[in-house]
C-alpha cells in the first residue's frame, strides 16, 4: 500500500521522470499533487504496471488530482546540458506549470536541483512507496510513450512504438542501416 504523503502538507508534490536512458526521444517529467484520500488501489511504480493499467491510471490522475504537469527536455538539451541536468530541467517546468506553488516536494531518486526555494527530500524507490511519486510516474510514462508513438509513426524503422526509444536490439539494428534522426541523442553510446 503506497503511503499518501511524506510530510502531510495538503501541497505536496510528486515528480519523477521518464525517458532517461533511452538513445532517442526527449525526457519527460511529471508533478502531480494529489488529495489525501487519492488511492487507487491498481496505483504503482509504472514499470509495475501494465500499459493498460497505467492507461487506467493516467485518465483516473487527470480527473482526480489537486494539480498535476508534464514537461519534457529535448534531445538538443540533453545534448547541450546532459542527461541528469536535462531531467531536473524537466521536473522544473513540470513544477512551474502545476498552477500552484507546491509547499513541499518529494522527488524520485537520489538526486534533485533546488527550484525557486520549494523545499524537496528525495527518496530512492519512491514511486513504489508515496501515491504523488507513484502518479508522477504513470503520468510521465504515459505521456512519453505516446509521444513515442507519434514519432514511430514518422520515423517507423526504429520500433519506437514498442521500445519507446531504450537501446533494443531491433532499435540499435535501424540506426545502423537507417542512420540517426534528429530524435537520436548523439552524446550517448548508440551501437
Amino acid at each position: 500500500m503506497l503511503l499518501a504523503s511524506y510530510t502531510d502538507q495538503p501541497l505536496e508534490a510528486g515528480l519523477d521522470e521518464a525517458g532517461r536512458g533511452c538513445l532517442a526521444g526527449p525526457v519527460f517529467a511529471a508533478a502531480v499533487i494529489v488529495p489525501p484520500d487519492f488511492a487507487p488501489t491498481y496505483l504503482n511504480d509504472s514499470k509495475q504496471m501494465t500499459a493498460k493499467r497505467r492507461e487506467v491510471a493516467r485518465a483516473e490522475i487527470c480527473r482526480e488530482a489537486i494539480a498535476w504537469a508534464v514537461a519534457e527536455a529535448s534531445p538538443a538539451e540533453i545534448a547541450d546540458i546532459n542527461i541528469e541536468q536535462a531531467s531536473y530541467l524537466a521536473m522544473h517546468r513540470a513544477v512551474a506549470n502545476l498552477g500552484t506553488t507546491p509547499t513541499h516536494l518529494i522527488v524520485d531518486g537520489k538526486r534533485f536541483r533546488p527550484y525557486n526555494g520549494i523545499e524537496h527530500t528525495c527518496l530512492i524507490g519512491g514511486d513504489g512507496r508515496y501515491r504523488s511519486i507513484a502518479a508522477a510516474s504513470v503520468l510521465a510514462k504515459t505521456f512519453r510513450d505516446e509521444r513515442m508513438r507519434e514519432l514511430a509513426a514518422e520515423f517507423p524503422f526504429y520500433g519506437w512504438e514498442q521500445n519507446a526509444g531504450y537501446p533494443t536490439v531491433r532499435h540499435r539494428a535501424a540506426i545502423r542501416t537507417h542512420g540517426v534522426t534528429e530524435h537520436h541523442r548523439l552524446g550517448f553510446r548508440l551501437l
